[in-house]
């Protein structure tokens, strides 16, 4: 079973390697696993190099192991009995008392046999699960070798606690939220002047760097203050295709507009591709616009300038006079032209696509989407993706 865990693992692009599958069999020759939670621990230890693989993981050993019953599955009902309040006229046990000793298969056997004959919640008493007393099972009693099952440390199922998932917010590839924009701008805040002031702003990063140096101990480091330099253009597909991810790009709109670390930002709207007009507002209305040409005289190539579509579009949008799909309006040049114009007059810039990445070269549209990360670095709108684009962003010309 472990060889095709082994696999299984590899097989969903958890990074596991020999030497760490090694190392994990000689914990186990060495007794470290008692069961299968104990299991999970060691190897979610040894071969998840990462927190961000952690979510990988849990999805991975619980459908792995879904099938495996353990003794630690205790029923609903007994966990609503030991949550329940403690009872506070239970007299302490009297007399000297005997702890049997038994090793720990006999006790799984005998709490597999509790959980088939209990009926009722127990406290006190030595031979239930229950609370307060001398037995082997329950909590806020007393058993030097018993187990704690409930109270502050509820003991689960390994399946059960890979099952919540508690990591899933730390995967690289998860879907975005309104936070994970805010911090991802606010990285470009480094790239603002520092001014001649006293130091006054913490320096998060250089003081947990010197407080490692300083062998714990805090040391705080203190920075001037920064003067807003960055400059951001925010051009967003609206409308058809996009509707799918207007949550997602109305989150990257709100942290944009909420971020105080640009000294300027300006955001206007086109549907699938950018011709001769960028609009004004998302319902890109005619006449609520402005000429592409008037934003290259008016915001300069010290903007930086991110693009955010699916760059799902007909092959004659983007490579054809006359590919503009609203009615009325003709282009005499083609989309990709425009396109090309663009980056050439912002060097900075980026393509944000809310498709995951593994899908461009699947999904409908592949020939535009590839046509278009031809001209901008194209990345996908998960963690991972984000941070690229930002680094490319703060990169020099």
């Amino acid at each position: 079973m472990f060889t095709a865990f082994f696999y299984y693992l590899r097989s969903t692009d958890l990074n596991v390697s020999i030497n760490e599958w090694l190392s994990l069999m000689e914990a186990l020759d060495q007794g470290l696993c008692k069961n299968l939670t104990d299991f999970y621990q060691l190897c979610r230890a040894v071969l998840i190099k990462s927190e961000s693989d952690y979510d990988k993981f849990d999805v991975a050993f619980a459908e792995f192991f879904k099938n495996i019953k353990s003794y630690e599955e205790i029923p609903d009902e007994i966990w609503q009995w030991l949550n329940k309040e403690l009872p506070d006229d239970l007299p302490p046990p009297k007399g000297d008392l005997f702890f049997e000793e038994k090793p720990l298969e006999k006790i799984m056997s005998l709490l597999k046999e509790r959980i088939k004959e209990q009926k009722e919640e127990h406290h006190g008493g030595n031979y239930w699960i229950g609370t307060q007393g001398t037995s082997f099972f329950g909590h806020s009693g007393y058993h030097p070798g018993g187990i704690r099952i409930g109270g502050e440390s509820r003991h689960q199922s390994a399946v059960k606690i890979a099952g919540e998932r508690r990591f899933r917010d730390f995967r690289k590839d998860t879907t975005l939220n309104i936070r994970h924009f805010q911090m991802a701008f606010r990285k470009l805040r480094e790239l603002s002047s520092r001014v001649d002031a006293p130091k006054t702003e913490l320096d998060l990063d250089e003081t947990v760097q010197q407080t490692c140096n300083n062998a714990g101990l805090l040391k705080i480091v203190w920075e001037r203050p920064r003067v807003n330099t960055i400059k951001l253009l925010l051009f967003m597909d609206s409308d058809g295709s996009m509707w799918p991810y207007s949550e997602l790009c109305n989150q990257l709109f709100q942290a944009a507009h909420q971020s105080n670390h640009f000294k300027d930002l300006k955001v206007y709207y086109f549907h699938n591709c950018i011709y001769e007009h960028l609009y004004k507002d998302p319902t890109c209305t005619r006449n609520r616009w402005v000429d592409t040409e008037w934003v290259f005289n008016n915001y300069d190539s010290e903007y930086r300038l991110i693009l955010v579509g699916d760059a799902n579009m007909a092959p004659s949008e983007l490579m054809k006079p006359g590919g503009n799909v609203e009615l009325g309006l003709y282009n005499k040049v083609p989309g990709i032209d425009w396109l090309r114009r663009i980056r050439k007059h912002y060097p900075r810039s980026i393509w944000l696509n809310p498709i995951p990445k593994d899908h461009w070269p699947y999904k409908r549209g592949a020939f535009t989407i590839n046509k278009i990360s031809e001209i901008f670095p194209m990345f996908d709108l998960t963690l991972d993706g984000l941070e690229g684009g930002i680094r490319k962003l703060k990169a020099p010309r």
